[in-house]
C-alpha cells in the first residue's frame, strides 16, 4: 500500500523459523535476527562473521588477477631506487587512494611523487594530455594509477613509448580489452566475488597488502614495522565516499577503519573533523556526508592537491589551514550546486511524467563541471530516475556526470547511446561522459529509452522496505545495541527501518527548526518522543497511525533518551 506521499511500504520477506533460531543461537533481539536472515545471513556462522568481520578473513591479494605482476614490478622499482609516480583521481576515492599508496611507498623507503589531473583542464582519468603533464612534472620510471586507467589504452601506450612502465589499479567497468599495462589490477576483471565491489582505495589497499606480504616472504628489511591497519582510516573514508556497497571486504575494511579513527585519527582527519563540526563518534554518515564532501570539494572547484596534502600532513597548524581551505571550498560548492539544481528542476518539472520518464538528462552552458556529479545525485534522489547532468563550454563540448538507481545499470544505458557520445565510462551506479551539443536532444531521447528497457516505472518508484514490524515496547536499548552491531550501515546494508502499527499521537505535534515535526507517540503502555524531519507540511491524521522509523539516541543537556526518527507515516490500516 502507498502512503499519502506515494511511497510504497514493502515488508521484507523473512523465514520466521530461521530468524527465531538465530535469536536463540546468537542472543539477538528477534527484529535484528529478521534483518540478518532477510539480508542473506541465515545461519549462525555466516551471521557471526558478518557481525564481527575480521581482517584475517580478507582474501589473499595474490588471488586478484594481475597482482603478482604488479607487486613484482613495484618491488623491482623499490630495490632499484627508481622514480615512482602515483597517478590519482580528483574525487575522494582517488585522493584517499593516492594518499594511501604515497604513505605506504614512503614507509617502504621510496620517495614517490604524485599527479592528480584537473577536472577543469584534464577531464577524467588517465588521458594522453594528463599523463604527458605527469611525466613532465615528475619524470617517473614507473607510474601506478589508482582509481583510474582500466580503459586508458592510448595513454598507457604513450607512456610505454617514453620508456615508462604503467601499473593500473582501478575498479571501474572495462568497456574494451583493458590497457596493455605491465599489470592491470581491477576486481571487475577477475572472478573473486569478495572483492568485486571494492572502491579504488580498496584496490590500492590490496596492492599495499601484496607489497607487504611479498616483502615478508623475501624477509625484506623495508617491511619491518609497517602495519597496514594504520591506514584503514583512509580506506574507510574513500570507500564510504565512493558509495559502494558496504558488504564483503568493503564491510571489513570500513568497520576496522572506523575503529582506527576512533582510536587515533591522523592529523589531517582530526582537523577536517573539527571544521566539519563533528562532536560525536565518527560513523559512515560523517564520512559520507560531512568529511567526504569536503575532500571532494577541492577537486570539484579547483585542484585536489590541498585535499591530498591534508591527508599526507603531519603538522597540526598546516592541517588546520588546509582543512579551512576545504571547508570554504565546500561552502562555495553548495552555493553553486543549489543554483544549478534550481535551474535543472525548472527544466525537468514541465515534462516529468512517472509513466513516460525513465531517465533524466539536463545540461546548460556555464554550469560548473565540478558540481554536476552532486547535482545528478540530488536529482536521482528527488525523482528516483537515472540522471545525467551536463556542463557545456562555449565551444559546445559537454562533460557530464551520471547517477543511477538500483534498477538501472548506468554503464549499460550509456553503451546503448555510445554513437552519440564522445566518450563514457564508470560503473553501475555512477559514470561520466562527454558529448557535443548538437547530439544532446538525441541523447536525451535515446537515454530515456535505454533506461525504460531496463526498468519499468513501477521499479523506479520510491519505496521503503520495512525490515520488521515491532511494538513501541521493543524499541529499547537492547534493540539499539543490536543495531549497532550491524555497522557499518550504508549502501547494501542500510539502517533497518522498523514499522509499528496503530500508534497514538499524544497531544499536538509541533513544528521545530525549519520544517520538522516533533511529537510524542504511545502504544501499549510505552511512550516515546519522535522527530519527523522535513515533514511539517504533511497531512496529519486524527486517530491511530502506522509509522516507519529508525531508533536512535537523542542527547540533550547531558541526558540521553531513545527517540524515533520517523521516515514515513500514514493513517492506520487493518491487517
Amino acid at each position: 500500500m502507498s502512503n499519502a506521499e506515494g511511497r510504497k511500504w514493502i515488508t521484507a520477506e523473512v523465514d520466521e523459523e530461521r530468524a527465531t533460531a538465530l535469536t536463540s543461537e546468537l542472543s539477538l533481539p528477534l527484529p535484528v535476527s529478521r534483518v540478518l536472515v532477510s539480508r542473506g545471513f541465515a545461519d549462525a556462522e555466516a551471521a557471526g562473521r558478518f557481525l564481527k568481520p575480521r581482517l584475517s578473513d580478507l582474501t589473499d591479494p595474490f588471488d586478484m588477477e594481475g597482482m603478482s605482476a604488479a607487486v613484482d614490478r613495484v618491488w623491482k622499482a623499490l630495490d632499484a631506487g627508481a622514480r615512482i609516480t602515483v597517478f590519482g583521481d580528483y574525487d575522494a576515492d582517488g585522493v584517499t587512494s593516492t594518499a594511501l599508496l604515497m604513505l605506504v611507498l614512503r614507509r617502504l623507503g621510496a620517495t614517490p611523487e604524485y599527479y592528480i589531473p584537473s577536472r577543469q583542464d584534464d577531464g577524467y582519468g588517465l588521458t594522453v594530455d594528463a599523463i604527458t603533464k605527469a611525466i613532465e612534472r615528475t619524470t617517473p620510471d614507473l607510474i601506478i594509477t589508482v582509481d583510474c586507467g582500466t580503459n586508458s589504452c592510448e595513454a598507457v601506450n604513450f607512456a610505454s613509448q617514453q620508456g615508462i612502465d604503467v601499473i593500473v589499479t582501478d575498479h571501474h567497468e572495462c568497456k574494451t580489452p583493458p590497457s596493455d599495462a605491465v599489470a592491470v589490477v581491477n576486481p571487475k576483471l577477475g572472478t573473486l566475488d569478495a572483492v568485486k565491489m571494492l572502491a579504488g582505495v580498496g584496490v590500492a589497499f590490496k596492492l599495499c597488502h601484496g607489497l607487504i606480504k611479498r616483502g615478508n616472504d623475501l624477509v625484506a628489511p623495508r617491511v619491518e614495522g609497517v602495519d597496514l591497519r594504520d591506514y584503514l582510516d583512509l580506506v574507510a573514508l574513500g570507500t564510504v565516499s565512493d558509495v559502494v556497497p558496504l558488504l564483503d571486504e568493503n564491510r571489513t575494511l570500513v568497520r576496522h577503519g572506523l575503529a582506527r579513527i576512533k582510536r587515533s585519527a591522523r592529523c589531517g582527519l582530526q582537523a577536517l573533523i573539527r571544521v566539519a563540526g563533528v562532536r560525536t563518534e565518527i560513523d559512515c554518515y560523517h564520512l559520507g556526508f560531512l568529511l567526504g564532501p569536503r575532500i571532494n570539494a577541492a577537486g570539484r572547484l579547483g585542484s585536489a592537491e590541498p585535499a591530498l596534502e591534508l591527508l599526507l600532513c603531519e603538522d597540526a597548524a598546516a592541517a588546520r589551514r588546509l582543512a579551512g581551505q576545504l571547508n570554504a571550498a565546500n561552502s562555495e560548492r553548495k552555493r553553486i550546486e543549489e543554483q544549478i539544481i534550481a535551474e535543472a528542476v525548472e527544466t525537468i518539472e514541465p515534462n516529468f511524467d512517472t509513466d513516460t520518464t525513465f531517465g533524466l538528462v539536463v545540461g546548460d552552458e556555464g554550469w560548473h563541471i565540478g558540481t554536476v556529479g552532486i547535482v545528478a545525485a540530488r536529482l536521482c534522489g528527488r525523482y528516483r530516475r537515472p540522471s545525467v547532468v551536463i556542463a557545456f563550454d562555449a565551444d559546445g563540448v559537454g562533460r557530464g556526470s551520471c547517477r543511477s538507481v538500483g534498477a538501472v545499470n548506468i554503464v549499460e544505458a550509456l553503451q546503448e547511446c555510445s554513437d552519440l557520445l564522445e566518450s563514457h565510462g564508470g560503473h553501475k551506479m555512477a559514470a561520466g561522459l562527454s558529448i557535443r551539443r548538437e547530439k544532446f536532444e538525441a541523447f536525451r531521447d535515446r537515454f530515456n529509452s535505454a533506461c525504460k528497457a531496463q526498468a519499468e516505472s513501477g521499479e523506479l518508484a520510491a519505496s521503503y522496505v520495512v525490515d520488521s514490524w515491532i511494538t513501541l515496547g521493543e524499541a529499547d536499548e537492547s534493540l539499539l545495541t543490536a543495531v549497532s552491531s550491524l555497522r557499518p550501515l550504508g549502501l547494501g546494508n542500510p539502517t533497518p527501518i522498523w514499522g509499528a502499527r496503530s500508534v497514538r499521537i499524544v497531544g499536538r505535534p509541533r513544528v521545530v527548526g525549519k520544517d520538522h515535526l516533533k511529537m510524542t507517540l504511545a502504544s501499549g503502555g510505552t511512550q516515546l518522543d519522535a522527530i519527523a524531519f522535513g515533514m511539517a507540511g504533511r497531512e496529519r491524521y486524527d486517530g491511530a497511525v502506522d509509522i516507519l522509523f529508525h531508533v536512535q539516541v537523542n542527547s540533550y543537556l547531558g541526558r540521553e533518551t531513545i527517540q524515533l526518527n520517523i521516515k514515513d507515516f500514514r493513517r492506520s490500516v487493518q491487517n
